[in-house]
């Protein structure tokens, strides 16, 4: 009962920190970091513990599945060589460099334990970056870059942790083993995930129920990373891989009232998943600080700061020789993709936000992993530093950069809804034709209400008379709200459009289908 109780408080404590956000224009994910840490410090506050080798995976398969979802997939590999360099590059050169901080600074810290606090701050958040962008209204390139990095590098991150984890347990390394086990889960990840996304897609082909589809959905990225993991394959690759098949595929396999419902159902379940994770770690922190009093305050400042400018710095350094290094050493990369300028390399440096994953990475430690509390101490820093304080300053770093923020109507948008208005208009030439009683209707369409306010039993016809017209009506609708969607689909399956745009559109006439329908 008292970890009921803890939940409702904390959920409560969720929506307040949220609605300030709002209030305040605020990215939510840095509000949750300070209100999990003002809680922690808060007497009496409601305490909730997590089994460690539960944290990960009640965590990190859902929310990266539910990024990987709403990743407009053509963009995504429009700009695969940025984020490969940046996904690949930053978190292994981060965790070496905090590696060696943390051993230099304390020799008495296993290098295993020093390389796993690498690991775990080293991938970039998916969840808090795009929720920071999109607030700052930033271009759709930075901001599709930045995610599908956090994607990526999520998985590179945690085979390193792992291994830095196994080092532990079994106190021996061998590179040669390491690089293979990595390529081998890698590619066994994405295997598995495809897999997965196969099966599922021909269960939902199969399917006409929405509830049962929703509840199903909820089980996909389990489904994908529990046995990715139980295998020794990479179980984020999994997550992230059927997370961007299905949506590929939803526009086709899903009918109007399951993709309204799985857009508001996964909405609810990532707010609530990144709130626990911030509000978890932040009630934990008076405890962590307790374990750590041992050591001098001054030593705990000095390493606190030094791994949190390692990060920092580690992220720049990064990014630079992922832009321009490709252009330079090929020409045709050169000659389509023109480097950007060297502010706007800063500013995708500085959006090197950390969240959800590396909380955690940090909480999934075995309880007596060496240095764990410090570890978790370290975890908590940087989050704060990154989040909190780059996700500040992004709009002065923006400025500064000349980074405009992108407003107005999405051309992208605009061709789609001409193709759309150009289908239905095509779809009723056709259906003309095919209903000749119904002119009005298909030369007006008018407000379904008021159509319905002038056909009503009780005028001339008996109510057969009425239900079947009604029943002609809707069929008439279906048609033309067919023909826009299938416009629409047509231009993502080309690359016209993006899933994003897709998306918006898609869900107006979802919502127009269901007011049809009730």
């Amino acid at each position: 009962m008292e970890t009921f109780e803890a939940l409702l408080a904390l959920l409560a404590a969720m929506v307040v920190v949220v609605t300030i956000a709002r209030r305040v224009r605020l990215p939510y994910p840095i509000l949750l970091v300070l209100g999990g840490l003002a809680l922690g410090f808060v007497p009496g506050a409601p305490r909730l513990e997590v089994e460690p080798e539960l944290v990960l995976a009640i965590f990190v398969p859902p929310l990266l599945f539910a990024a990987a979802y709403l990743t407009p997939f053509r963009d995504f590999v429009a700009n695969k060589r940025a984020i490969a360099f940046l996904a690949l590059g930053q978190p292994l050169l981060i965790m070496a460099l905090v590696a060696v901080v943390t051993k230099t600074a304390l020799p008495e810290v296993p290098w295993a334990a020093a390389f796993a606090l690498g690991a775990i701050v080293s991938p970039t958040d998916a969840i808090a970056a795009t929720a920071v962008f999109r607030h700052l209204g930033a271009p759709r390139r930075l901001v599709v870059v930045l995610e599908g990095e956090s994607l990526v590098n999520d998985a590179v991150a945690l085979v390193a942790y792992r291994t830095a984890v196994a080092v532990v347990a079994t106190g021996s390394f061998v590179v040669a083993d390491a690089i293979g086990q990595f390529a081998l889960a890698a590619v066994g990840g994405v295997v598995l995930g495809l897999a997965v996304g196969f099966v599922m897609a021909e269960i939902f082909r199969r399917m006409d129920d929405p509830p049962v589809e929703v509840a199903l959905t909820l089980l996909v990225p389990f489904v994908a990373y529990l046995p990715a993991e139980q295998l020794h394959l990479s179980g984020v690759l999994a997550a992230v891989t059927v997370g961007l098949y299905l949506s590929r595929r939803a526009a086709r396999l899903l009918s109007s009232d399951t993709r309204i419902l799985i857009g508001g159902v996964w909405q609810i379940l990532t707010f609530v998943l990144n709130g626990f994770a911030f509000i978890l770690i932040g009630l934990q922190l008076p405890e962590i600080l307790a374990s750590v009093r041992t050591r001098p305050l001054p030593e705990l400042v000095l390493l606190v700061l030094a791994v949190c400018a390692t990060v920092v710095v580690g992220r720049l350094l990064s990014v630079y020789p992922a832009t321009y290094l490709p252009r330079m050493l090929v020409p045709s990369i050169r000659a389509n993709d023109p480097a950007p300028s060297k502010r706007i390399v800063f500013t995708v440096g500085w959006a090197g936000m950390r969240g959800v994953v590396s909380l955690a990475a940090a909480l999934a430690l075995p309880s007596d992993f060496p240095e764990r509390e410090l570890i978790l101490l370290l975890t908590y820093a940087v989050i704060l530093t990154t989040l909190v304080g780059q996700g500040l300053t992004l709009p002065f770093v923006m400025r500064r950069a000349g980074v405009a923020a992108e407003v107005g109507v999405n051309p992208e948008e605009v061709t789609a809804r001409e193709a759309a208005a150009e289908a239905a208009l095509g779809e009723l030439v056709e259906l003309r034709g095919r209903w000749p009683d119904h002119l009005e209707l298909i030369d007006q369409l008018e407000a379904t209400y008021r159509h319905r306010a002038r056909h009503l039993p009780g005028g001339e016809g008996t109510e057969e008379d009425f239900d079947q017209e009604l029943v002609e009506h809707q069929a008439i609708r279906r048609s033309v709200l067919a023909a826009e969607r299938n416009a629409v689909i047509e231009l993502r399956d080309h690359g016209v459009i993006n899933d994003e745009v897709l998306r918006t559109i898609e869900r107006e006439l979802d919502l127009e289908s269901l007011r049809m329908e009730a």
